[in-house]
């Protein structure tokens, strides 16, 4: 048996979210039937970010075992045979059985995009949140500085369930750019609460609005009560964009 990591891109509007659940589709769910019909094997994946229903991904890292002896590149052309078009393995890497998708990756990076623009785009439509009024992104980029560094998280979270045992999160880095018309935050943290970046996209666009001070935006940092940010952004505008290692694949 040996340890596989898969790098993966997908569209999320079709799914339930990547986790496995019964009688819907999920991207877990898509990836374990490819597997079974190139190795014969039934075998569970594991990916280093439960991205939720609707949000897409660039580059998802998902691990699984395998008795297969078939190359990487074989597994990467043999399951994008199988899997939907709105799915793809993009690389395959053969890693130590020690390796941990989610424990070893030192960081995650999310970025969110919004349309701000008062007329809707066929092409964006389903991946990015329309705001028509005009978003004060230097504003927005000021508050953002305040989620720098390790904090209690707990007031971006939109639920915290008994598996979650601590609210602290260190983010690296946070910042809205604009893009012509379209307007993206960046996120980079060692890992996220349930819908925190979707919740601080909420809170930032009401900022960039005028309808919340930099000093209210403050006091939803330091309240540290569940579910006090937001509203919580559509899902279609949120990109996994990548997952950090230690070192690169080809040293794993």
């Amino acid at each position: 048996m040996t340890k596989m990591v898969l790098i993966m891109e997908y569209n999320g509007r079709n799914y339930h979210g990547f986790q496995l659940q019964a009688s819907v589709p999920t991207i877990q769910g898509e990836i374990e039937k490819a597997l079974t019909k190139l190795t014969g094997e039934k075998r569970r994946v594991m990916a280093a970010s439960r991205t939720d229903a609707g949000v897409h991904a660039r580059r998802q890292v998902v691990s699984f075992r395998t008795g297969s002896s078939l190359p990487p590149l074989t597994f990467t052309n043999g399951l994008n045979h199988y899997l939907p078009q709105d799915i793809a393995v993009k690389a395959a890497y053969r890693v130590a059985d020690s390796f941990n998708v989610r424990r070893d990756a030192i960081s995650r990076e999310y970025s969110y995009y919004i349309l701000n623009s008062p007329t809707r785009s066929p092409i964006w439509g389903d991946f990015s949140y329309q705001i028509a009024a005009h978003l004060d992104t230097e504003t927005m980029n000021e508050v953002c500085q305040a989620l720098i560094g390790e904090h209690d998280f707990a007031s971006f979270a939109s639920c915290i369930g008994g598996n979650i045992k601590n609210t602290t999160r260190h983010v690296f880095r946070a910042e809205t750019e604009r893009d012509g018309d379209m307007v993206i935050f960046n996120m980079v943290a060692n890992s996220f609460l349930p819908h925190q970046v979707r919740n601080t996209v909420g809170s930032l666009t009401r900022v960039g609005l005028g309808r919340m001070t930099a000093g209210e935006f403050g006091n939803l940092l330091e309240a540290k009560k569940p579910a006090m940010a937001g509203p919580t952004a559509p899902a279609g505008g949120l990109y996994l964009i990548e997952i950090n290692y230690p070192q690169p694949w080809e040293r794993q």
